[in-house]
């Protein structure tokens, strides 16, 4: 019996293949540990609370962070994951040369409406690996938040499910109160 090995791909070659026009925007996929991965497509109560969410938190971290809706961040070697929200360090050239990498990272979301199972546990690897300090999971059908903080080698050592009442604030934002309701409409 004949084996196959499964082709891991590394973050310059990902970018090489978008260079040559191999991969575009209409391929709809993001870079997870090596393997390149069709994104899916997204339903109207997933996009509504991916704008709702990105809206509220911007309006909270004006002038302390800059907010990313569904674009790229660089985790070598080999993810270029595009969460739902990315909130970053401010970069005054707008990321121009390269994308965020974890250094950059203040919090990364993902929202769930059908990837609830992937987002805590394929996507939290991914995020602990790189030492993402925080990751939220926005549950768009229980209404709920999971908060997963303190990264460890294979996942994050504690996850608190908030629920819609519920207040939190950021690691690297303590002075900022988050209402988990104003997530959801």
């Amino acid at each position: 019996m004949t084996t196959t090995q499964l082709r891991l791909w590394t973050v310059d070659e990902y970018h090489r293949m978008i260079e040559a026009d191999i991969l575009t925007t209409e391929d709809r996929v993001e870079l997870l540990e090596g393997q390149i991965i069709q994104m899916s497509p997204q339903q109207p109560p997933h996009a509504a609370t991916t704008q709702r969410t990105w809206k509220y938190l911007y309006r909270l971290l004006l002038d302390k962070a800059d907010i990313r809706v569904q674009l790229p961040i660089t985790l070598r070697p080999n993810s270029e994951p595009e969460p739902d929200i990315a909130v970053v360090r401010i970069n005054s050239r707008e990321y121009i040369d390269a994308h965020p990498t974890a250094d950059d990272v203040f919090l990364l979301v993902e929202v769930a409406d059908r990837s609830l199972n992937s987002d805590r546990t394929s996507k939290a690897c991914i995020y602990a690996q790189a030492r993402i300090a925080e990751y939220w999971i926005v549950d768009v059908n229980a209404r709920q938040v999971y908060v997963l903080r303190e990264p460890g080698e294979e996942t994050y050592q504690q996850e608190t499910i908030l629920s819609e009442d519920a207040k939190l604030s950021p690691l690297a934002f303590p002075e900022i109160e988050v209402e988990v309701s104003q997530m959801f409409l």
